[in-house]
């Protein structure tokens, strides 16, 4: 059997190991050989492929990114699974290992109601896929995030201002949950808790009343109380989804018109997903690709990697695209108590 790996949306740590683990478990155990798409599904659809081998993929555990590369593309505005058909014909290729977060899975998921043999791997630094506990990536940005904060803190501290770090987070606040709570803020503001002007300000004079310099970590997608949507300002990308950002300056400009306490905002952006994986991730996107390896050999098309507590397992890939997995109120409330 001859596997096309293909790696969609946007770059992760972790990615590498994901192709690695593919790669060298396959070939090792069942005599597999496989290819990368270049470029995401654009490669997939155009036929952008090339050989990946034992020797290729030496060492690349460490490295951040894809060596195959990626791009935010919808493979039927290039023909669809017409073009994927005649790619995968083309270049002898049995089947498709998506390495991808929603995005990447709902396209495999399509193309595998059309007959094409996928196996996916969730991947997204969110941490918002359903049917899998945890996805790679995830710790890393986490990690990177909160050594952010505690640099932010220093600063706020020597200054006496307030800090606001904007971190990722489409629908779920999970990076932001966590980075926050590791990094002591003051307030956490997530796309799924509404939260007032009123209250973040109570956080934010609780804390500086205290001789505190205020740190406040948002999510991308937080969306203030009384606003509609979520801040965007620059488009749509290929899926039609509002590409994000900014957020984070306009919780700034807020705490400081209502506290005149002087405040700063920073985005943090792509360096949370970018450079070295953390070993946690490394293992995990290893794990994940050599058990999709395993679901190809046995056939098992149309079904997902997941990691259900320590043990990696599989689920159909629909478990993953019906919805977000948010933080629970739960959580939320229970981080609140520390907020202020």
């Amino acid at each position: 059997m001859r596997i096309g790996i293909a790696t969609g949306g946007g770059d992760c740590p972790g990615l590498n190991a994901v192709i690695r683990g593919a790669v060298l478990h396959g070939g090792e155990t069942y005599g597999l050989s496989f290819a990368g798409f270049l470029g995401g599904w654009r490669g997939v659809a155009l036929g952008d492929v090339t050989e990946v081998t034992r020797e290729d993929v030496r060492g690349i555990s460490k490295l951040g990114g894809t060596i195959l590369g990626t791009s935010r593309t919808n493979p039927w505005e290039f023909g669809g699974e017409d073009a994927v058909r005649n790619s995968m014909r083309e270049h002898e290729i049995d089947a498709i290992l998506a390495i991808g977060g929603d995005g990447t899975l709902a396209v495999a998921q399509r193309l595998h109601d059309a007959g094409i043999r996928v196996i996916g791997v969730p991947k997204t630094v969110d941490n918002d896929l359903n049917a899998t506990d945890m996805t790679f990536g995830f710790d890393t940005a986490v990690s990177i995030a909160t050594e952010a904060m505690d640099r932010l803190r220093t600063t706020g501290d020597s200054h006496g201002r307030c800090m606001v770090a904007e971190v990722m987070g489409r629908h779920a606040g999970w990076i932001a949950l966590h980075s926050g709570m590791a990094a002591g803020a003051h307030a956490i503001l997530i796309p799924e808790r509404r939260t007032s002007t009123e209250t973040i300000v109570d956080w934010v004079e609780s804390a500086r009343d205290r001789g505190r310099a205020p740190l406040v970590v948002v999510a991308e997608g937080f969306v203030l109380e009384g606003d509609e949507t979520a801040h965007s300002t620059k488009g749509n990308d290929a899926f039609g989804r509002p590409r994000l950002g900014g957020i984070g300056e306009r919780v700034a400009a807020v705490i400081a018109e209502h506290t005149n306490i002087e405040t700063r905002a920073s985005l943090l952006g792509h360096i949370q997903r970018g450079g070295v994986p953390t070993a946690f991730d490394r293992v995990l996107a290893t794990r994940f690709g050599m058990e999709a390896v395993n679901l190809a050999v046995g056939g098992n098309w149309g079904r997902m990697v997941s990691l259900r507590g320590t043990d990696v397992v599989d689920v159909p890939l629909t478990d993953a695209l019906n919805s977000s997995k948010v933080v629970s109120e739960a959580r939320y409330v229970e981080a609140s108590r520390l907020f202020g």
